[in-house]
């Protein structure tokens, strides 16, 4: 965990005193996926390590709702192509509701937010703007021009137009880059030249007026007061948003920029290409925090420090976090890195969802219990994690909860299973028949607390008995339990089926 703390020292020497503030931020085109998170709970854990060492933290996240429409994306009907160019925040939900295009999408976010206990303000851009807030940048940057285009140029390596102007005017509903005449700073208006090259004036202290995202990003560095931002690593190339913002902070504002943490992004397993939100590629944000619990999620992405890639597979990843987190918070001596990983996973999340039971042992019960959280937690009290099952039974009814997601949503056909109902169509050899109906014997004869270990020696005590191969016996079992040639582990499988449902049906009874 050394990362989180050359941030947080960095951040208390450059204010030693006093509260910090934290931005993110973000623009709510579409829908959220698991990589935008990245940068809210770099934030947050930077909070959490701050607030640990007393200092006060405050976390604001910057909703950049004034920015037009720039495509339609791929969950929302094609006659929003009406609405490009105009703000997020003034068109309509695309569910008909009474919310704007923005709070539709930015509402996955906030419920994430709440979901993962990370403690953040939304600020949106559109009500800074239209209550005056940026004002005072709006002005300096107009009264800076040739600095700014200077700072772009010099940064970026690109030169601008001559009539270049650091602002979009609000025309026709939409956000339109306009050259610049003049300003009345006492009547807070602008002269800019129309389509036509007609001289329009403007108020720009009500929102018709918009900064450039290279001015308006350090504009609100200097208003707000901001310490520090994680951003994304495409910000921090050279000569990119973040350069120019510090060029500009300096130049324009004679001020110093955030602390910056530049964080890679999260890719779905296999793939060279971030997420977009847009496309609809990758995993949604809802879908992660209904699939994995707030501690594990926090866990997945804490471990490693922010400029590292991660990549995210929604089968594997899952099964193996589970089994990882529930394996440090059992760890009787934790190293300091191991203790400050697991304080920021955990930090205010007061319900415990990850249980000591091993996360396909958990599938294997839920689905066995056909799907009754109940019944599911009978099912582990006869495995050899019966003591787990009974300390842990609220606990375990949570991670259910997820498990149930996961299999409806991510699991693979392979580890799903349901029992048969019956064996009636099912035809087996002479060979096979006499295999299940000797395992049937040995079965009744089973001690009453019988693990999986016991199961699984019962089924090799037989392979010198019968003309099948271990792998025909297995194949055997399973066709004869849930009609599939592989399962679950058959020996903790076996010890988790009620007893006489398990003999009779061995016996082709039922």
């Amino acid at each position: 965990m050394q990362w989180i703390n050359i941030i947080a020292d960095a951040l208390l020497a450059r204010r030693p005193k006093g509260e910090i503030l934290i931005e993110s931020g973000s623009s709510p085109s579409g829908t959220y996926h698991l990589g935008h998170i990245r940068e809210l709970m770099t934030a947050d854990a930077v909070r959490l390590e701050l607030e640990r060492r007393g200092r006060q933290v405050q976390h604001i996240h910057y909703v950049d709702d004034l920015d037009g429409l720039r495509k339609v994306p791929y969950n929302v009907h094609e006659d929003y192509r009406q609405y490009l160019g105009v703000s997020i925040c003034d068109i309509p939900a695309p569910d008909g509701s009474h919310r704007s295009y923005a709070e539709y999408f930015l509402s996955d976010l906030v419920n994430a937010c709440q979901s993962l206990d990370i403690d953040v303000n939304f600020v949106r851009s559109h009500e800074k703007y239209r209550a005056g807030f940026m004002v005072p940048a709006i002005e300096r940057s107009l009264a800076h021009i040739p600095d700014v285009k200077q700072a772009l140029e010099a940064i970026s390596g690109h030169n601008l137009e001559a009539d270049w102007a650091p602002i979009q005017v609000k025309e026709n509903n939409r956000l339109q880059d306009r050259p610049f005449e003049s300003i009345d700073t006492s009547a807070k208006t602008l002269t800019y030249r129309g389509e036509q090259g007609v001289l329009q004036t403007v108020d720009y202290s009500k929102g018709e007026v918009k900064l450039n995202w290279r001015l308006d990003w350090p504009g609100r560095w200097w208003l707000l007061g901001v310490d520090c931002e994680p951003s994304g690593r495409d910000h921090m190339t050279k000569g990119g948003s973040y350069d120019t913002g510090v060029e500009i902070m300096r130049r324009v504002y004679q001020a110093e920029p955030p602390y910056p943490i530049a964080y890679d992004f999260i890719n779905m397993a296999g793939d060279t290409k971030k997420m977009s939100a847009s496309r609809g590629t990758g995993l949604s944000l809802t879908e992660a925090i209904n699939i994995l619990p707030p501690e594990v999620l926090r866990y997945f992405i804490f471990r490693s420090p922010p400029q590292k890639r991660l990549y995210f597979d929604p089968v594997q990843d899952v099964i193996k976090l589970m089994d990882e987190f529930a394996a440090l918070t059992a760890k009787v001596n934790r190293n300091d890195g191991e203790e400050q990983l697991l304080y920021l996973a955990t930090k205010g999340i007061d319900r415990k969802t990850v249980s000591q039971v091993p996360f396909s042992l958990l599938v294997a019960a839920y689905q066995a219990a056909l799907k009754d959280q109940s019944r599911a937690i009978s099912v582990i009290e006869r495995s050899e994690y019966r003591d787990i099952a009974t300390s842990q039974a609220d606990i375990i009814r949570t991670e259910l909860g997820y498990i149930e997601e996961w299999l409806n949503s991510q699991a693979p056909d392979a580890i799903k299973f349901e029992l048969s109902k019956d064996v009636i169509g099912q035809t087996f050899s002479q060979s096979q028949t006499k295999f299940l109906s000797d395992l049937a014997n040995k079965v009744s004869q089973a001690p009453e607390n019988a693990d999986g270990a016991w199961f699984h020696q019962a089924i090799y005590e037989l392979k010198d008995e019968t003309e099948l191969s271990p792998k025909e016996m297995f194949q055997t079992l399973y066709q004869i339990l849930i009609g599939k040639d592989s399962g679950p582990r058959a020996g903790w499988f076996l010890c988790m089926l009620p007893r006489d449902w398990l003999i009779k049906r061995l016996r082709l009874e039922g």
